[in-house]
């Protein structure tokens, strides 16, 4: 058994391995080559599987996570961002899921073949995304899915977890700060909530509404506020005092309420960006010595990814993470995925490819 496991890490170390035949396939993908709105533009092709290159592996999806962010790649797509997939030319949407890894490039250890996985930014200059069959990426962007987490669980995290966990983060630890989570029934607002939990801060967040109230609630946040309330500001500075750190969604429609309950020196780290752009107060702004931060994940330092995949691992280890509502679509329903999305449901909405 030891020579034929050697044998085999030899043959990986030069060719890759695969636990299915390595002839020539095809596989059911959702695929897009133009910009516009869901039901125009997205299609479901029949593409050659891909194979992976050294150092990455091929992941069998169980499940596509949709984001927001895949609707402005849907809608604002340059030219650059099509290339040759699968015998076409366009791009498979999506950057996050789960499923099991079935083959390994060169120089990727022949164990990880049958591991599950969850997958972070699978569609970050590629053009193939998880809403596929089949999907490739780099070996650390499969990250192993510890026993008794669920698909569902592990294709919610992905952008939405590692956003929250650069948020909580970039400005040194949150541990013993008090950070406001702006739409904590939001899927970063929801990661930002348990994740800032573990890391030792105390988490008020805002909401639209009861059904939302009791997710973050139920999340693990202090305090929660409806931000629609007239006094939203008066609530969070008499439950938790002034606020160190902001973790913000929109910030023109909430930069008020932020400056209302910032304290001297805090940061307010937006990570979306609205139709209108804001226009700063600056000596506001200035007088109490705010930091004004934006975050996007495709332009994280690649070290602050990996310690998030690796704490956000840690944390699935532990069991203290929990999923958001699911919605799940059939892979020929994408477009119809893409649009409960844009209208804005509670949740996180999946492709369930399994």
């Amino acid at each position: 058994m030891r020579n034929i496991a050697a044998t085999l890490q030899r043959q990986v170390g030069k060719l890759g391995t695969t636990s299915e035949p390595l002839e020539n396939t095809t596989m059911k993908a959702a695929f897009f080559n133009t910009n516009g709105p869901a039901k125009s533009v997205l299609q479901v092709l029949d593409v050659a599987r891909p194979e992976p290159d050294p150092g990455q592996v091929r992941v069998r999806v169980a499940l596509s996570a949709i984001n927001p962010g895949d609707m402005w790649m849907r809608t604002n797509s340059s030219p650059g961002d099509f290339g040759p997939v699968g015998g076409h030319n366009g791009r498979i949407p999506h950057q996050d899921g789960t499923g099991v890894i079935d083959a390994v490039g060169a120089g990727v250890d022949a164990s990880r073949l049958g591991e599950r996985v969850w997958i972070w930014m699978a569609g970050s200059g590629t053009p193939w995304g998880t809403a596929a069959q089949w999907t490739v990426v780099p070996s650390e962007q499969a990250v192993r899915l510890p026993e008794g987490a669920s698909d569902e669980l592990g294709a919610g995290l992905g952008i939405p977890a590692m956003t929250a966990h650069w948020c909580l983060h970039a400005d040194g630890s949150p541990k013993d700060r008090t950070v406001l989570v702006a739409a904590g029934a939001g899927a970063v607002g929801h990661y930002a909530i348990e994740l800032g939990k573990i890391a030792g801060a105390r988490i008020v967040t805002t909401v639209s509404g009861p059904e939302k109230a009791e997710l973050a609630h139920a999340a693990g946040a202090d305090l929660v506020v409806n931000y629609r309330d007239a006094d939203a500001a008066r609530q969070i500075l008499d439950g938790a005092g002034p606020v160190d750190r902001i973790i913000e969604v929109a910030l023109t429609d909430n930069l008020e309420l932020n400056l209302a309950v910032a304290a001297r020196g805090a940061t307010i780290v937006t990570y979306a960006a609205q139709p209108v752009d804001p226009t700063l107060p600056v000596f506001r702004l200035m007088w109490p010595n705010l930091v004004l931060r934006f975050a996007l994940f495709l332009t994280e330092p690649r070290d602050a990814l990996l310690r998030a995949a690796a704490e956000i691992t840690s944390a699935l280890e532990q069991n203290r993470l929990s999923p958001l509502p699911v919605h799940s679509f059939a892979l020929e329903d994408v477009a119809a995925a893409h649009e409960a999305v844009e209208d804005g449901i509670t949740g996180k909405v999946v492709l369930d490819l399994r």
